[in-house]
């Protein structure tokens, strides 16, 4: 009876371990490159704007991915373009605003 406890009790822990991940897979998901996983964010010496101002992992503009940047936060909300709820600005919340389309700079912009 005592073994019988002690193995339930292991496989439990082993099932909650593998279910406790930050970001549950999708499927067709790949990791990312190293290249691209380079490629996620903007060089600070680009111009606001531009294509190349880009943040690859939020998908907003890189000078204004408050999630990157928390002292771009303030004045957001300054602003009024702020969503509490989900702590982002509303111009990028697409939880509030499903249709809201986000789109990036062509290039040589």
């Amino acid at each position: 009876m005592k073994l019988r406890s002690i193995s339930v009790l292991i496989c439990a822990f082993a099932l909650g371990a593998a279910s406790c991940s930050k970001e549950a897979p999708s499927a067709g998901k790949t990791a990312p490159e190293p290249a691209q996983a380079k490629a996620a964010h903007a060089p600070a010496d680009v111009k606001p704007g531009s294509h190349e101002d880009w943040c690859g992992e939020h998908q907003v503009p890189e000078s204004q991915c408050t999630r990157c940047n928390a002292d771009l936060i303030p004045a957001f909300k300054a602003t009024g373009d702020w969503c509490a709820e989900h702590g982002l600005p509303e111009s990028q919340c697409l939880k509030c605003n499903p249709d809201l389309k986000i789109v990036r700079p062509p290039k040589g912009s």
